[in-house]
């Protein structure tokens, strides 16, 4: 194992803000990248702002801004946006999810940065995309949500359209993001020269859709909305154990079952035609169900999941997030850890998500405060030009 992370000596400059483009520049800076997240001055970032905070600082903020240093620019001062064009000329990557138009208005538009930098990856989150009828149009990762069928697919069958419980279309579209970042590299390394990367919301949220585009389109089937039921076998669902807790148990599958069934003593139901198959037990799902809500009811949740640990049956129970901080298997794997601050003083957060063994991810620094970094960075990117450092 070395001790260089993989994207050590890459410079990314950071202008996002909320979640999908922080969130694509945290996970290139935990991969060793040098992310300078470029802010507006006096104000930062939107959610340094958000509630809750811990010594004035957001935990918001704090959860995608580590591994970064900030400057802070006042993107209306001419002078100012042409420190942001030589920073560019320095860079490996930009990030920036503006409305579409905005960065050109900025006169650092493409056609602009790409002259200045040939080499530059030009990565661009947005609702819908830089152009088509809604380019122009407000977005957030809900209205994504809305708009891309997640959220019609999101609730109990008798209840409302309901939004996912985190920002999940944020989240995946950074994840894009990041991965049309390090494709754009390596076609770089290919080729000498940098692109535009595009990712938007409503083309993440279509994206996560299963199988409910061809169903329809081919098969004539609308999907539903099936609280936490599985859509394709059964039992799967979460139930509620003699604690009041809840598991969420998953024997769909003929193999699953049958673990299932011998563990609960209820092997008699493999000679019940309506369970003996996992076509049977999807289209008899409402009886099958409470058979085994019957059986769960009678056992605390740890027992439940131990027996089902056992019988080698997916099982978990349904954590709290306090549960979640304590999880023995996050904390051995690192996923849940310490970082210290400046001015909060220690703080918890998550890890580092991928697992490289060979050149590992690392925390070197927390997030910013604001401005924090901005004469220590211009001193060190305005000297040199992009011929006399390496990059990949």
């Amino acid at each position: 194992m070395t001790s260089t992370p993989p994207l050590a000596g890459l410079r990314v400059l950071d202008l996002s803000r909320f979640i999908a483009g922080p969130f694509c520049a945290m996970q290139l800076g935990d991969m060793g990248a040098d992310v300078v997240k470029v802010e507006k001055r006096g104000t930062g970032d939107d959610t340094r702002l958000n509630q809750p905070k811990i010594a004035g600082e957001s935990t918001y903020f704090l959860s995608f801004n580590r591994n970064k240093r900030s400057v802070d620019l006042d993107f209306r001062d001419p002078v100012d946006q042409e420190t942001l064009r030589r920073l560019a000329a320095t860079a490996d990557v930009l990030i920036e999810n503006f409305r579409p138009g905005t960065l050109e208005k900025m006169g650092c538009g493409w056609d602009v940065l790409s002259a200045i930098n040939p080499r530059l990856i030009l990565v661009r989150i947005s609702g819908f995309g830089q152009d088509g009828p809604f380019a122009n149009r407000a977005c957030f990762d809900v209205i994504a949500q809305a708009m891309g069928g997640i959220m019609n697919l999101t609730g109990q069958p008798d209840g409302p359209p309901t939004m996912a419980g985190t920002f999940m279309v944020d989240y995946s579209t950074a994840l894009y993001a990041t991965i049309g970042t390090l494709c754009a590299l390596e076609a770089r390394r290919q080729t000498g020269k940098g692109q535009v990367v595009e990712t938007s919301l409503l083309e993440t949220s279509a994206s996560l859709l299963m199988s409910a585009i061809p169903d329809f389109k081919q098969l004539g089937q609308s999907m539903t909305r099936m609280g936490s039921r599985d859509r394709y076998t059964a039992p799967v669902n979460s139930f509620q154990c003699s604690d009041e807790e809840w598991v969420y148990l998953s024997a769909g599958t003929n193999s699953l079952f049958r673990r299932f069934v011998a563990t609960a003593d209820l092997a008699h139901l493999l000679d019940d035609p309506r369970f003996a198959t996992a076509d049977a037990r999807l289209a008899n799902q409402e009886a099958i169900e409470a058979i085994v809500q019957k059986w769960v009811g009678l056992h605390s949740s740890s027992a439940v999941v131990e027996a089902m640990e056992k019988a080698g049956v997916p099982c978990a129970k349904v954590a709290g997030i306090g549960e979640v901080t304590e999880n023995p298997q996050l904390r051995y794997r690192r996923q849940i850890i310490d970082i210290d601050h400046p001015t909060v003083g220690t703080y918890t957060t998550h890890g580092v998500t991928v697992t490289l063994h060979d050149t590992p991810g690392r925390i070197a620094r927390p997030a910013p405060l604001l401005g924090e970094h901005t004469d220590e960075v211009l001193k060190e990117w305005l000297v040199e030009a992009p011929s006399t450092r390496q990059a990949g």
